[in-house]
């Protein structure tokens, strides 16, 4: 699905009252993240201040370790776009020099996709991560509970929420694993299937080892060993994974019993070699080993490989799998995307149709008074006051009302106008004589509906900025709000 600007919906006007302002891992150095990371005491006396502030009504700040955006609802871009500076540079004793050049904005459509996006986690460091919901969820918590949500913002979080759920339900911009310690489970499963009841190994310690068995223990495996030169870091490891310590010479005498090695030694040479292993796959009856080498320099061997049912996969092997693993959510975020663009579509025309809230309200109360003032000099207001049922006249007047205005407030809300709803208020306004003027048009002057009018109602001409009808029809001035359904001085707009 094309983006609306480029299907000519201009979103820009039709929205102008919503602004995101931040920066991320793409536009700010991890330095300048590190500046502009808000903790929740921090976000909430930002919200606090940027709701006091003159035109603006609405604000949510999100703030992750690779982006801190702002979004509001406010009367002037520029002006939010001030204060927001300055009150960042106040709470971080920054000059706004320093950071200013790293933030974006977005206006209007452009902020409803952008926070779209980064809810679906397509503007994310790892396309398809799951956390950044959660973050967007917990931005907006902050802000209810601070008092800056309303209305705009409410609708366009949920908004947001929906469409990041239907993306990963619909797509798989969710699968396929795309960190090494994930990687390398997802290819444990591939090959024992579940992973309930198998038990692991732990060799040595790192970062990327300690996520792969986290990740292992959410898959209930039954058990885990771990092994350290230093016998109490493993003991204090065993305990944090609810597993069992053992000394580091004796993981040979434990490898039979384990399904799953994983390994991190930062030994200078291979800890585990084929000739360990080989006489292993007898006593194991060659039920299969896998071995998940996160060490650099390797510390298992890659000829145990050749042995049936052993598998070793190094950092090199994870990585490929992690890359190509990439390439398949990039493939699904061009589907996503699409989703997204309906959802902004359907987000604007909600705000479009705020506008209309007004002009229903008025015309419901002048169609209702017309009704009132008609019954009382029938049936006389002494009749009325003194009817034995007068609710049922109320409802009566209501419901003359509802069926009466049904056609014209249907026509305004439905989505089939073809972006020209601000022509059929402008009509709907001047036929109710809803905005009363001193020089009033008289029937006589009322045009006919010629073929300009009938082009420009196709899209077939375009009379902007004319002061004189390019199909010469003589339609000039005050009749050109007639063809449009609103005043206009000396030229159409």
């Amino acid at each position: 699905m094309m983006p609306l600007q480029a299907s000519g919906w201009d979103g820009m006007s039709r929205l102008p009252g919503i602004v995101l302002l931040g920066m991320n891992h793409k536009t700010a150095a991890l330095e300048v993240r590190e500046k502009l990371s808000l903790n929740t005491e921090e976000v909430t006396y930002l919200l606090l201040a940027l709701k006091q502030a003159e035109g603006i009504s609405e604000a949510m700040i999100l703030s992750t370790c690779n982006r801190v955006e702002f979004l509001l609802v406010a009367e002037n871009m520029q002006d939010a776009r001030n204060r927001v500076f300055s009150e960042l540079a106040l709470r971080k004793n920054l000059k706004p020099e320093l950071f200013s050049p790293c933030f974006y904005t977005h206006e209007g459509l452009d902020a409803v996709r952008h926070l779209f996006r980064v809810a679906a986690s397509l503007d994310s460091m790892v396309l398809g991560e799951p956390q950044i919901l959660g973050q967007v969820k917990q931005a907006y918590q902050g802000s209810t509970g601070a008092g800056a949500s309303g209305p705009i913002l409410n609708r366009m979080l949920h908004r947001a929420f929906q469409v990041a759920k239907r993306i990963r339900t619909e797509t798989g911009i969710g699968d396929h694993a795309v960190s090494i310690s994930y990687a390398a489970i997802e290819l444990a499963r591939k090959i024992f299937g579940s992973l309930e009841g198998r038990k692991a190994m732990l060799l040595g310690a790192g970062e990327m080892a300690e996520l792969a068995v986290e990740h292992l223990l959410r898959h209930k495996i039954s058990g885990i060993l771990v092994a350290n030169r230093t016998f109490e870091r493993g003991l204090a490891l065993a305990r944090r994974f609810g597993g069992e310590a053992i000394r580091f010479e004796d993981v040979f005498e434990n490898l039979g019993d384990v399904d799953i090695i994983i390994s991190s030694t930062g030994a200078p040479d291979y800890v585990i070699r084929r000739a360990d292993v080989r006489p292993l796959m007898r006593k194991r009856q060659n039920r299969s080993l896998f071995f998940i080498d996160i060490a650099v320099p390797r510390d298992v061997d890659p000829a145990i490989n050749t042995l049936d049912n052993a598998y070793v996969y190094d950092i090199d092997d994870l990585q490929g799998v992690v890359d190509d693993n990439l390439n398949e959510r990039k493939q699904e975020a061009g589907r996503a995307e699409g989703i997204i663009e309906e959802a902004v579509l359907r987000f604007a025309d909600w705000v479009e149709g705020l506008a209309l809230v007004p002009t229903i309200k008025e015309l419901r109360t002048k169609v209702g008074t017309i009704l009132e003032d008609e019954l009382k000099r029938t049936l006389g207001e002494d009749w009325l006051r003194q009817g034995e049922n007068p609710e049922a006249l109320d409802r009566m007047v209501e419901a003359m009302v509802t069926k009466v205005l049904h056609d014209p407030i249907a026509l305004l809300k439905s989505g089939g106008m073809h972006g020209h709803r601000d022509r059929y208020l402008g009509w709907i306004r001047l036929l109710f004589n809803m905005d009363p003027v001193e020089n009033h048009i008289d029937s006589e002057q009322m045009p006919r509906m010629t073929p300009c009018m009938r082009k420009r109602e196709r899209g077939d001409m375009d009379c902007s900025g004319q002061a004189v009808c390019p199909g010469q029809s003589g339609e000039t001035g005050t009749l050109w709000r007639l063809c449009c359904g609103r005043e206009k001085k000396d030229r159409c707009e």
